[in-house]
């Protein structure tokens, strides 16, 4: 039991980090209806730039979480304003190649700037404290990754359902058109909705930085990639499911690590995605819809 425990608090503190990449992922989805294979790559520049700012500017931990949120949104925009705003009208097929492409765009120009080294976040980012209850041990880094994860989420939350741009972006997903004809402008909506999955995106990149301690210009791939099972998982375009989505993939994966092998635990993950893409595609809390011809 106490193991079983221990496995399942490393698997919050992993599912956090996979929940906030999957809303970046759903959000996105839910408003253009684009699968943003370079959002993994954005949630790589949030480390690398939470690196450079503890590194070289002697930033605190939270400080650094904040420039690299701040610059992940610009650059989420960016990309958005450039790469996809003018495909919006084509097909899905050549926004998702132009995914890819901005994907190993931002890769290699890190990689260009940074090198393909893997870089060490500093030891002392946060307290190194822990705490054993009944068995299971509980570091503060766990505790602050779930913290600020359960934070952006309330706040996440708060954004959508209480603010005028949140009513802008529920109602630009259920009908883009008819929002338009009301007076929403669709373009900013969009704009904004990519600022604050790549926000998102940026924080997970810190924590992971501060978690493993080792980052590198390829380490946005398996994660984004996970992240997207865990947004498929919940229901992609739908808020809570990513969170239920990044947990459960945390979760099982580090059940897989702690009572099995770490080789296995990538299979386990895409083989959750083939089986619930067999028996309910539209996810756990996804619904159903039909489509007229």
């Amino acid at each position: 039991m106490e193991q079983f425990v221990q496995q399942l608090i490393n698997g919050l503190s992993l599912g956090s980090i996979y929940a906030l990449i999957a809303l970046g992922y759903t959000m996105v989805y839910g408003i253009v209806k684009l699968i943003n294979f370079a959002h993994g790559d954005i949630f790589m520049v949030g480390a690398y730039v939470g690196f450079v700012s503890i590194t070289y500017f002697n930033m605190g931990f939270f400080p650094a979480l904040l420039i690299a949120m701040l610059f992940c949104a610009v650059l989420g925009v960016v990309i958005e304003k450039v790469a996809y705003k003018p495909l919006r009208n084509a097909s899905r097929i050549t926004a998702l190649i132009t995914a890819i492409g901005v994907s190993l765009l931002l890769e290699y120009v890190v990689m260009f700037f940074a090198k393909a080294g893997v870089r060490t976040y500093p030891e002392n980012v946060l307290p190194n404290l822990e705490m054993t209850i009944l068995g299971v041990r509980i570091t503060f880094t766990q505790v602050c990754i779930f913290a600020v994860t359960i934070a952006l989420v309330i706040l996440l939350q708060f954004i959508v359902h209480k603010t005028r741009v949140g009513k802008a972006m529920r109602a630009v997903s259920m009908d883009k058109d008819a929002a338009q004809l009301m007076g929403i402008n669709v373009n900013n909506t969009i704009s904004v909705t990519f600022a604050i999955g790549s926000a998102l995106a940026g924080a997970a990149g810190i924590l992971v930085g501060v978690y493993y301690n080792s980052i590198d210009p390829l380490m946005g791939i398996i994660p984004g990639l996970k992240a997207f099972v865990a947004a498929v998982f919940g229901g992609i375009g739908i808020i809570p499911g990513a969170m239920i989505g990044g947990f459960s993939i945390g979760a099982v994966e580090t059940m897989v690590s702690g009572y099995g092998s770490s080789l296995y635990k990538d299979a386990v993950a895409f083989a959750i995605l083939i089986l619930v893409l067999i028996v309910k595609p539209s996810g756990l809390l996804g619904k159903n819809t039909r489509e007229k011809v």
